[in-house]
């Protein structure tokens, strides 16, 4: 399916448009009149001549679909490069996306060392004297620079990196570099392992002090915020100084700007009021705020915010500007919006691309595309250059919208105005073609973007997703092979879409493989526990005992940490299918790793003993509880009488919706019978 081509030269007209914007799109798209022709031949001198707040508004991107691989940032605010934040539609700021289009250096003198090095980590990752062996015996000679490319290889594979970073370090001649402890904390930053950041900053302050600056702490807050642990956050600014680094207002915009991005506005701005004497305000931490609050729809507490900015001897800027024409199209307040921009031009602060494109998307989140149509002729006729993301953010648009022929032409009328469409905007026509359960346009669309511009983890994810709906399992595992041998590291979101969909068509043996795939590599954690359940409980019902056995021993042979929910699920999961001695077994082994199990657990268990008059083993799990509740000063009776409880609201609430789901099914086939009487009678 090559990219669809305009069907006239003479038109760009869509079809359910009115004839209003029929005309727009003649205008602006087909044989350019003279006023703008000149214009857009100037666009490359017009581009380098401008200020570099343009510029930086340049490089921003719309949201999309969400995924563990997407990072937007937004302008005006501190370090864009590292925002941690996700956004949903209908913001103004967008991230600042690398160029995906070109994939350079991908062949350079580290691409066939780095490979041979991920493929060892991958075969060998849970066996750790066999992979320093293969290392070892791999030939392979450790400079600088291989070290960050390997972690930059491994992704969200943390395990694999850290393997790795330890395996280095130990090489003679060989000493970690800046760059790579800060790729090794950003790492393990993101996989929430907080306590081994701080034990590397230790051995950083022990080993190579010198090494040791404000970015590495700076990294730290942000993770903290991404993760909704405000004080942690804080506590960070507190601990600089014992390393040698002291906080200046960048580390505490840094901070600001992180809680702000991360939905923590209420906590920043309590902490700009305590800390504004210690650190002098300047205008980005006003920005950081303003954003906060404009992301949050609290336009009163942003206007208040402008106003101390004011005070401080500070005027509005493009940034502060756009931040608010952000804060009233996300209040749908968009006359608002439309009087600040006119407010703009008059005191002479031009609205820039980012300006109308906010606007646009706002637009496009209402599928009002005929006005987002208007917005654009409004911005060529005040002379602001569309940029990509403006074109993004339509294709977006009608993608939602379900007009993929739109879509289409607005892509080809991007590349014909210099335009080269990213990752992100392929990532909506991609998502449209999902939705339309079109795989075969997919396949193609990816096969035409490796011409320009390389898919990136969300397209491939996409495309896997459809494959294993439609039962394409065969075309998924190319999929996915494909993704990896093109250098691409799958993350969560690769695997959840990858099991699910081999669960759902019954390929069990294959699902645990690729689990198991996931939990070596250090994926496994708290929010996806429910992909842990689906592939017990499918196993189970396959009669696939061992298999499950064999998961969970994976598991638990990886060293990872597991909390009383993930027990809880292997523990009932095991009991609904009717290996209750084996669920009896495991909830001894959970109490010897000092995790005391949910009341209504404990009564699952002795209702199910008592039926099968096992008194040895409900005495021996009774006296363990007992003996946990009361080194946690928890009465046994009250724990006993809880389960209980919670146990029979559990079944009757099933017992519930069993009822609710025949109703509804009753209901359903009595309205078929009836519509089915009724085109009989009018037949």
């Amino acid at each position: 399916m090559a990219i669809r081509k305009v069907k006239s030269e003479n038109a760009f007209l869509f079809e359910s448009t009115s004839s209003f914007v029929q005309k727009l799109y003649s205008t602006i798209f087909v044989d350019v009149p003279s006023i703008y022709s000149q214009w857009f031949f100037e666009i490359a001198k017009f581009i380098s001549s401008t200020p570099s707040t343009y510029q930086q508004f340049r490089s921003f991107e719309i949201p999309s679909h969400p995924n563990p691989n997407y990072r937007p940032t937004k302008p005006g605010n501190f370090n864009t490069s590292q925002a941690d934040s996700k956004i949903g539609p209908g913001l103004v700021y967008l991230e600042n996306i690398r160029d995906d289009c070109a994939d350079e250096g991908r062949h350079d003198e580290f691409a066939a060392d780095v490979e041979k090095i991920y493929r060892i980590l991958r075969n060998f990752h849970s066996r750790a004297p066999k992979m320093e062996l293969a290392l070892q015996e791999s030939g392979i000679i450790m400079r600088s620079g291989l070290t960050e490319r390997v972690l930059n290889r491994c992704g969200d594979a943390g395990n694999l990196g850290y393997s790795f970073f330890v395996w280095a370090s130990k090489q003679p001649g060989y000493r970690h570099s800046y760059d790579v402890y800060k790729a090794m904390i950003r790492i393990l930053g993101k996989m929430r392992h907080f306590g081994a950041v701080w034990a590397l900053i230790e051995e950083m302050r022990k080993e190579n002090p010198q090494l040791i600056s404000p970015e590495l702490f700076i990294i730290l807050m942000r993770r903290f915020a991404s993760s909704r642990m405000v004080k942690k956050a804080i506590e960070v600014l507190d601990e600089m100084p014992k390393y040698g680094c002291e906080p200046d207002e960048y580390a505490f915009g840094c901070l600001l700007d992180a809680l702000c991005k991360n939905g923590s506005v209420k906590e920043a701005a309590a902490l700009f009021g305590e800390m504004k004497y210690r650190f002098t305000p300047g205008i980005k931490h006003f920005t950081s705020l303003l954003y906060g609050w404009c992301r949050e729809g609290k336009l009163m507490e942003a206007k208040h915010v402008l106003v101390q900015m004011r005070e401080a001897g500070f005027e509005a800027d493009i940034v502060v500007y756009n931040n608010l024409l952000s804060g009233y199209a996300r209040s749908q307040k968009m006359v608002d919006a439309y009087n600040l921009l006119k407010e703009m031009k008059r005191k002479g602060c031009e609205p820039n691309a980012a300006s109308y494109t906010t606007l646009i998307q706002a637009l496009c989140s209402r599928e009002k595309m005929e006005e987002a149509m208007r917005m654009l002729l409004e911005m060529h006729r005040s002379n602001c250059e569309a940029d990509g993301v403006t074109y993004t953010t339509l294709i977006s648009g009608f993608c939602k919208c379900g007009k993929l022929d739109n879509a289409y032409k607005l892509l080809d009328r991007m590349i014909q105005q210099g335009h080269i469409p990213c990752a992100t905007t392929y990532l909506h026509i991609m998502l449209a073609h999902e939705k339309k359960e079109e795989l075969e346009e997919s396949l193609e669309l990816i096969e035409k973007m490796k011409i320009g511009c390389v898919p990136d983890v969300s397209i491939y994810n996409v495309a896997i997703r459809l494959a294993c709906k439609l039962a394409e399992i065969k075309e998924g595992v190319e999929l996915w092979n494909q993704m990896e041998a093109s250098g691409l590291s799958p993350g969560l979101d690769s695997f959840v879409i990858m099991i699910h969909g081999l669960i759902a068509h019954g390929h069990l043996v294959e699902a645990s493989d690729y689990f198991k795939e996931m939990v070596g590599r250090g994926l496994l954690s708290a929010p996806n526990y429910g992909t842990l359940k689906d592939l017990l409980n499918s196993l189970l019902r396959a009669e696939k005992l061992e298999m499950a056995k064999d998961v969970w021993s994976c598991i638990m042979m990886k060293g990872c940490d597991l909390n009383v929910y993930a027990w809880t699920i292997w523990i009932h999961a095991l009991f609904s299918n009717g290996h209750v001695k084996e669920a009896c077994s495991y909830c001894l082994d959970m109490m010897e790793a000092n995790v005391m199990p949910q009341p209504d657990t404990f009564a699952k268990l002795m209702r199910g003993l008592r039926k099968l008059y096992n008194r040895q083993i409900a005495a021996e799990i009774t006296e363990k509880v007992r003996k946990m509740a009361e080194d946690r000063q928890i009465t046994f009776k009250m724990y006993k009488r809880r389960g209980e409880r919670d146990l029979k609201e559990k079944i009757k609430a099933k017992r519930d919706g069993r009822k609710t789901r025949a109703q509804r099914r009753q209901r359903g086939r009595g309205l078929g019978r009836a519509k089915a009487d009724i085109s009989s009678g009018l037949s």
